[in-house]
C-alpha cells in the first residue's frame, strides 16, 4: 500500500464528480484537474549579494521539498547592474504527490498565519483557468526558522490547471479548499 496524500484522494473520489454533476460533463475525463504548481520567488538583491540565490535556493526547496533552481536573466539591463545570465530569482514546479501535499500544507497551515487574512483574491486568474497568487512573506510557511531568516521575500505561486476558462478553474479550486474572499469571476 502506498501512500496517497489526502487531497489526491479527495479529488478523485468528491471533487470529480461534484464538478462533473455541476458543469454537466459527459465523461469524468472532461473534469478539470490540477496539474502542477509553479512557486517563482524574485530576488532582486541578488545582483549585489550573491549569498542571496542561495538562501533563497535554500528556503524554496525546504517550503516545498523538492530541489529549487535559480532563474538567470535573459538580457542586460545596464540601470539594474544586471548582465545577461545572472542568477536573479529562484522557481520550482511541483506534480502530482509533491503538488498535493504543498497545496495541503498551504491550505491548512500556512494561509491562516498571514496576518489580517481575510481570503485571497480571485482577481489572479489569466482568462485560461490558471491562478497566480501572491504571498508577501516567507515565513508564513511553518518550515521556515524565524531566527534565520535575514530578508524577507515574497513569492508567486501559480496553479496550472486543465480547465478551458476561469469559472471552472475557480470552482475546482475552491473545491479543494481555497479560501477565496469573494465570486466575481468573468469567463473570459
Amino acid at each position: 500500500m502506498t501512500y496517497v496524500p489526502r487531497l489526491k484522494s479527495k479529488y478523485k473520489e468528491e471533487i470529480r464528480t461534484a464538478l462533473k454533476d455541476k458543469f454537466q460533463y459527459k465523461s469524468v475525463m472532461q473534469v478539470p484537474k490540477l496539474e502542477k504548481i509553479a512557486i517563482n520567488q524574485g530576488v532582486g538583491s541578488a545582483t549585489t549579494d550573491k549569498k542571496q540565490i542561495e538562501t533563497a535556493i535554500n528556503e524554496l526547496t525546504t517550503i516545498t521539498g523538492q530541489q529549487a533552481v535559480a532563474s538567470k536573466s535573459k538580457k542586460d539591463i545596464s540601470n539594474f547592474k544586471l548582465r545577461k545570465g545572472m542568477p536573479i530569482g529562484v522557481r520550482v514546479t511541483l506534480r502530482d504527490n509533491q503538488m498535493y501535499e504543498f497545496l495541503d500544507r498551504l491550505i491548512a497551515v500556512a494561509l491562516p498565519r498571514i496576518r489580517d487574512f481575510k481570503g485571497i483574491n480571485d482577481k489572479g486568474f489569466d482568462g485560461h483557468g490558471n491562478y497566480t497568487l501572491g504571498i508577501s512573506e516567507q515565513i508564513i510557511f511553518p518550515e521556515i526558522n524565524i531566527d534565520k531568516i535575514n530578508k524577507i521575500m515574497g513569492m508567486d505561486i501559480t496553479f496550472v490547471t486543465s480547465a478551458t476558462n476561469d469559472v471552472e478553474a475557480l470552482e475546482l479550486l475552491k473545491q479543494f479548499g481555497l479560501p477565496f474572499k469573494n465570486q466575481t469571476v468573468n469567463n473570459g
